[in-house]
């Protein structure tokens, strides 16, 4: 079973996965993301000043560009070197500068016929285990750190939502999808008119779906987060293009016999 371990303990909690439980969020991750596609393993959204790479889209801005939401993909390939997988020269320049392409259009014109990009592409799908394992790590560490930034009242409610997650395939699958997908909720950066809408937003807000499994108010809860995050931006395209994508995604949020 997948499940987040220890209930009680302040350090911070650690999700343990087989093989097989960790194939499957990763195929998992990779329909939410990609559709199973392998040209959409680097790819740049219209309205996104950064291109997504790899089966959970993670960001890298182009050199010398910053933005309000967390750059994720140099983080992975650090990831995998760490592990001894092999980058090809231009790539392993790129990761401590930026991408390399400097804006969609750029990216647009080249993304189809360089090599680098379709080599790029070969390297995000052969790496796909290494990229969920990245995924899993990332969430993993964030549990304790996001229980600890809720206002010390709501703590013990925070850890109890995460033990309950954790305790089916379903529920992890949903936190470390959730956390890959919009974050932790901790960045003043990732703020819209001051409200958030990370994983510490998504389980602060199940208290207003009394009732339900706790993965079906998980899911719930996300869905009003991210629509309250439409509705709060400035760009239209996150509520005419964007929502009905992410409310989509929170239907697979469901255990695999639910079918």
């Amino acid at each position: 079973m997948l499940r987040v371990s220890g209930r009680v303990p302040e350090q911070a909690q650690v999700m343990t996965l087989t093989d097989e439980e960790l194939a499957w969020v990763g195929d998992q991750i990779f329909r939410n993301e990609c559709a199973g596609r392998h040209e959409c393993l680097v790819h740049w959204n219209e309205g996104e000043a950064f291109p997504s790479l790899g089966i959970g889209h993670f960001i890298w801005y182009p050199e010398g560009e910053s933005g309000r939401f967390t750059e994720s993909f140099p983080a992975l390939l650090d990831f995998m070197v760490d592990r001894g997988v092999q980058l090809p020269g231009w790539l392993e320049d790129a990761r401590t500068q930026g991408a390399p392409w400097p804006n969609r259009a750029g990216f647009l014109s080249s993304s189809s016929t360089t090599d680098e990009v379709k080599a790029l592409r070969v390297l995000l799908y052969e790496t796909r285990g290494y990229q969920v394992r990245f995924i899993q790590e990332r969430a993993a560490r964030s549990l304790e750190t996001v229980v600890n930034a809720a206002p010390e009242a709501q703590r013990p409610v925070i850890r109890e939502r995460l033990w309950q997650l954790g305790q089916t395939p379903g529920g992890v699958y949903a936190l470390m999808d959730y956390v890959n997908f919009k974050g932790e909720g901790l960045s003043e950066t990732e703020r819209y008119e001051g409200e958030g809408w990370g994983l510490l937003q998504v389980l602060q807000a199940m208290d207003k779906s009394p009732g339900l499994r706790p993965l079906d108010r998980f899911r719930e809860a996300a869905g009003r987060v991210l629509t309250r995050r439409a509705e709060l931006a400035e760009q239209a395209i996150e509520r005419e293009r964007w929502l009905p994508g992410w409310l989509r995604r929170l239907e697979t949020y469901r255990e695999p016999t639910d079918g």
